[in-house]
């Protein structure tokens, strides 16, 4: 037998040791710092770690790292054969591929895995997101990590993808935004303090590849239309945060090859869109695509520059940071192809509501979508971006547009040397992954195809509570009117007839005022989404202006924010001139980050606050983001919009979401005259004119160079020092977290689950925002209560998401969202449960707490898209840690399953057409599941048999999807797994 094969069997079969392959421990030995200069080019981890020559102001010094000669540890027999085989990963059998990329100016550009050079036909047909995995695979291979069978599969994906089969995939880097980074950096020292505990070696805990943390989640909106608005926000924010963002400090310069870009920076989409991407890496003369995952589910939108990327789940982004490859399902890839080109007036977000809802339609869940066709020439690469950053809200891994023309035009535009570009080119040309439009095209091979004519497009919005809810322009009214009618739902407030005329009368600083149905309190320019495309952002300018000058104003009560995502959009707005007009109706600059799109909106103005409360008046929220889920964006507006940046402005100066805008008038204007928006809506061409005049390469330039200095905030902030972090007890915001706490050398097994109380009963489309919100810490929580009996103040709670470094607070925080429905409340809605054998409704943390004590175990019943929404690891950590064995639903959103497989809690599917109602379940029975205890016994997908106490029984489908994923399971989770290959 081939030592291949026996180590393909050990490794798949039983616990594969892939992180201590010798090319890995070389690398860990010899990696030296990832250094980004004015393109980036962090060394690569699978070439030796010469360092580049000038290293940029984001250079991070490698931490050094002593712990005490370990002591004797026990290793098993299996560890040893392991062990044995770690030295054996051969030479790259494609090696005879290496290829030199001569540079037309002289010399060479490098060397490169060539695909041409495989000689097999089937390349050509190839989609080209498959590409990427292709060579990826290739340039990865050492028959111990990755496979000769490995690119094998990929390159007869046409038969093998619709068989779900199982390939490695290591990506060249990976992103996190704050939010989630904290949480992965939380994790990372303690694993330094339980490998340690366990006689390993501290070091072994450093990124092998580049990794790039953007603090962006952090800002809120305290201050708007106002001229301070921006320090003042910043200045909260810091002060707030302080304690976060010193750790994050001390995680820059404890481990290697972490880049921490300071808040106040921008979005971590449009940073990396504008500077961090690098389409083709150039590491030690190897060239090779850019490619990487990030723990937040729109890094999607960096797949508008041809870079493969897509979010996962902390746990599993932290897996891929020490060395581990991802195990992924080789995807289909819908061919979505578009034609003709925009009409004048409508926009990008117009498109991607469009597309949303016609891949939603579609079913794209677990694939790849690739964008091709003569119309791709008619988006610039902000069009693109604006489409592939909302992948998750149409359900795809990736929307994936190829690099073409119009990608290296933006590569020009944002700064990027030309000497870079010209390399980029060169090097996609001669590996067949450039699409030249002005050449005879091959056809693609895709799983299924869809096409669109960008003509048919027409003005949108999506909502009031999920993204993918599109709603005509010229249809709005209509449709508001009837979900103020429809039953409560997703497009319904089931307000009673006679109540949909309420007003609520108040006094705004000593002015009277109104409040009715369906009136805007929030108006947001904000999220990586639009911000990034100039377009939309100047269009927004313009009606601003326009609207000015005819005398139409925002009403001072609603609360209007602009929070671009890099200061590249202040200085085309100066540029413009423009930024007056958008201050002068309220959109003042309040930050640079997400703010309201995560639901960091800050508080409304009281009165505004006690109007709504006084007549339950449904208010709303229109804003440029990608989220609008209920409950996500203040919790006092019930009815969320998305919109593109200049419809924004418009809903903000009607001042409600119940009008036609093609028949009803935005306002009376200062001579008397009724003013409709055709009369302050830019054409494009208007639009194009300004962009052309007003976006230009030195700006990106400028504000790139000067984000790697920082700010006077980051810069004056102390960090503490060390390789192992000196964890404070009394902190509320970093605390060192139970996972690895009672961890032993010996993995715990598989085991299923036995007479277990159901903790919540749901029906469909249960967010990650319900999960685990990332908003406001309400007052009566038991997040709350665990924060005030350490002495914080309400003032003081700050959110979910900048404590998620606090176990204690997110476990508490977990299922905490006012706007959960529950089915055992019987219609009320909030974050409570009933524990089953006392029969008590109880905060669903203290119902969980109750049930461990007790010795109980527990599971969820779901229905539909259970996890949908943002990537968010706590949303599978917080039910952990509240005790929760298994999660049964009809479906799952990808990236949650994922976590929850990281996590240990078994995912199980209903049969097609069953569910708890169907099956006649009320949450009150006790469940059992029967896994065997043999984790060679168990298949992935297999049918798993689920019994009731009252004698019901089901079968369900097992959503470990791969054998990799049962070695997760059979540690007791990916962490724990990773830990035990690294002793």
């Amino acid at each position: 037998m081939h030592i291949s094969t026996l180590i393909r069997g050990a490794l798949r079969a039983q616990n594969s040791n892939r992180a201590t392959s010798s090319a890995l421990l070389l690398a860990q030995q010899q990696r030296g710092v990832a250094c980004i200069g004015s393109f980036g080019n962090p060394v690569s981890p699978s070439a030796s770690a010469k360092q580049p020559a000038s290293p940029s102001p984001f250079t991070v010094s490698a931490a050094s790292i002593t712990s005490p000669a370990p002591p004797a540890v026990f290793v098993s027999p299996l560890q040893r054969l392991f062990r044995s085989f770690a030295t054996m990963a051969s030479e790259n059998p494609f090696k005879f591929t290496l290829t030199d990329l001569p540079n037309p100016a002289g010399g060479s550009y490098g060397k490169y895995y060539s695909l041409p050079a495989l000689k097999d036909s089937r390349i050509e047909s190839l989609p080209y997101s498959i590409k990427i995995l292709l060579e990826s695979a290739v340039r990865n291979c050492d028959n111990f990590q990755v496979m000769k069978e490995d690119v094998e599969k990929i390159l007869d994906w046409e038969n093998t993808s619709p068989k779900l089969v199982e390939i490695p995939f290591k990506p060249a880097r990976v992103i996190l935004q704050d939010f989630t980074g904290v949480p992965a950096v939380v994790d990372l020292a303690a694993m330094r303090d339980a490998i340690k505990r366990l006689g390993g070696d501290a070091n072994k805990i450093n990124p092998l590849v580049p990794v790039d943390l953007v603090i962006d989640h952090s800002v809120q909106v305290d201050v708007a239309r106002s001229e301070n608005a921006l320090q003042a926000n910043m200045q909260y924010e810091f002060d707030r945060n302080k304690e976060r963002f010193a750790f994050l400090k001390w995680g820059s310069t404890a481990f290697k090859n972490m880049l921490v870009v300071p808040p106040g920076s921008g979005i971590v989409h449009q940073v990396n869109l504008e500077y961090l991407g690098r389409v083709v890496f150039n590491s030690d003369g190897i060239l090779y695509p850019d490619s990487l995952v990030g723990t937040d589910s729109h890094t999607t939108m960096i797949d508008g520059l041809g870079v493969a990327g897509w979010g996962v789940g902390g746990i599993e982004a932290e897996a891929t940071m020490l060395g581990q490859p991802m195990s992924m399902v080789l995807p289909g890839v819908v061919g979505f192809k578009l034609s003709g080109k925009l009409r004048t007036g409508v926009t990008a977000t117009d498109l991607v509501l469009t597309i949303t809802q016609m891949l939603r339609k579609h079913g794209v869940v677990g694939k790849f979508v690739e964008f091709y066709g003569q119309g791709m020439s008619a988006l610039s690469l902000a069009d693109r971006a604006t489409i592939a950053n909302m992948s998750p809200e149409y359900g795809a891994t990736m929307g994936f547009f190829p690099v073409d023309h119009v990608t290296l035009q933006y590569l020009r535009l944002t700064g990027r040397e030309e000497s870079k570009v010209k390399m980029i080119e060169a090097y996609l040309r001669a590996n067949k992954m450039f699409i030249d439009y002005n050449e005879p095209q091959t056809d693609k091979t895709y799983s299924s195809y869809l096409e669109l004519d960008l003509d048919t497009v027409e003005p949108s919005l999506s909502g009031p509570k999920r993204p993918h809810d599109r709603v005509s322009l010229k249809n709005m009214k209509a449709d508001w009117q009837a979900c103020l009618d429809n039953k409560v739902g997703f497009k319904g407030f089931a307000i009673p007839k006679e109540a949909q005329n309420a007003v609520s009368k108040f006094s705004y600083k000593g002015t009277p005022a109104e409040l009715k149905h369906g009136d805007v309190v929030i108006a947001a320019i904000t999220s990586c989404t639009n911000t990034s495309n100039p377009s939309v952002m100047l269009g927004a300018g313009l009606v601003a202006k326009k609207a000015y000058e005819l005398g139409l104003e925002v009403k001072p009560w609603i609360k209007t924010s602009l929070a671009p995502g890099s200061g590249v959009v202040t200085k085309y707005l100066h540029k413009s001139g423009l930024h007056k007009y958008l201050d002068l109706q309220g959109f003042s600059l309040v930050g640079y980050g997400c703010t309201t799109c995560i639901g960091n909106s800050g508080e409304i103005d009281e009165s505004v606050a006690d109007a709504i409360t006084e007549k339950d008046i449904v208010a709303a929220a229109v804003l440029s983001g990608n989220r609008n889920f209920e409950g996500r964006v203040h919790p006092l507006t019930r009815a969320n919009y998305l919109a593109s940046p200049p419809l924004v402005v418009a809903y903000a100066l009607a001042g409600t979401v119940n009008i036609d805008f093609e028949k009803e008038p935005v306002g009376v204007g200062k001579d008397g005259k009724q003013v409709f928006l055709r009369d302050i809506w830019p054409s494009s061409e208007e639009i194009s004119k300004v962009v052309e005049s007003s976006v230009l390469p030195e700006m990106f330039r400028s504000t790139y160079e000067s984000i790697t200095k920082g700010n006077a905030m980051w810069n004056e902030l102390h960090a503490p020092a060390g390789a192992l972090y000196s964890w404070d007890p009394k902190s509320t915001y970093v605390h060192d977290p139970p996972f690895f706490k009672s961890m032993t050398l010996e993995p715990p097994g598989a085991h299923g689950v036995r007479d277990a109380y159901c903790l919540l009963n749901f029906g469909d489309s249960i967010t990650t925002d319900h999960i685990s919100p990332a908003g406001n810490i309400h007052k009566d929580s038991p997040a709350a209560k665990y924060l005030m009996e350490r002495g914080v103040e309400r003032k003081d709670f700050n959110s979910y998401g900048s404590r998620r470094g606090n176990d204690e607070v997110m476990a508490r925080g977990t299922f905490a969202n006012i706007r959960i429905v529950n089915k055992f409340l019987k219609g009320e809605v909030g974050p409570k449960t009933i524990h089953v054998p006392s029969g008590e409704k109880l905060y669903v943390y203290d119902a969980a707490m109750k049930y461990k004590d007790s010795g109980l175990d527990t599971i969820i019943l779901a229905g539909a898209e259970y996890g949908s929404g943002s990537s968010r690891d706590w949303a599978a950590k917080g039910p952990y840690l509240q005790g929760v064995k298994a999660v049964i639903a009809k479906s799952f959103e990808r990236i949650h399953r994922s976590n929850l497989v990281g996590m240990g809690i078994i995912p199980l599917c209903f049969k097609p057409g069953q569910d708890a109602d169907s099956l006649g379940l009320t949450g009150y029975e006790r469940y059992t599941i029967d896994l065997p205890s043999d984790i060679k016994a168990i298949i992935p997908g297999q049918d798993i048999q689920v019994t009731t106490d009252n004698g019901k029984s089901f079968t369900c489908t097992l959503r470990f999807d791969t054998q990799v994923e049962l070695t997760y399971f059979e540690h007791g989770g990916i962490l724990q797994y990773v830990l035990r290959q690294l002793i």
